[in-house]
């Protein structure tokens, strides 16, 4: 079951913000499911995979895709993913949790402040 919300909210999320898989779902995946980091990242990547087909079905319904931009950041992201995931396993877990922890903070001030 918290697997469930866990992923209802981060489709709500992703969805009303443009956030929800690494922002949300990774956090309660590893604090809710007791899920170590890695899994927790490497679930989140499929999950969000899976939300942003229904995504973007929804949004292409209404006319609101733009798909030239949409290759133009996802092409180059999914580059970054591979680079990130490689990056990834040869970083400590506890530096990953950090870093990811003085992430969402740096983000999360900046918002407040701008």
């Amino acid at each position: 079951m918290r697997l469930v919300a866990i992923g209802l909210a981060a489709g709500v999320f992703s969805a009303f913000f443009g956030v929800g898989g690494g922002i949300l779902a990774v956090p309660l995946l590893i604090l809710l499911a007791h899920m170590p980091e890695r899994a927790a990242s490497a679930t989140s990547l499929l999950a969000i995979a899976i939300t942003a087909a229904a995504g973007v079905i929804a949004f292409s319904l209404r006319g609101h895709v733009e798909v030239e931009y949409a290759a133009l950041v996802g092409l180059p992201a999914a580059v970054g993913a591979l680079a990130g995931t490689t990056l990834q396993q040869r970083v400590r877990t506890s530096t990953l949790t950090y870093g990811f922890a003085v992430l969402l903070t740096s983000v999360g001030v900046w918002l407040l402040v701008s």
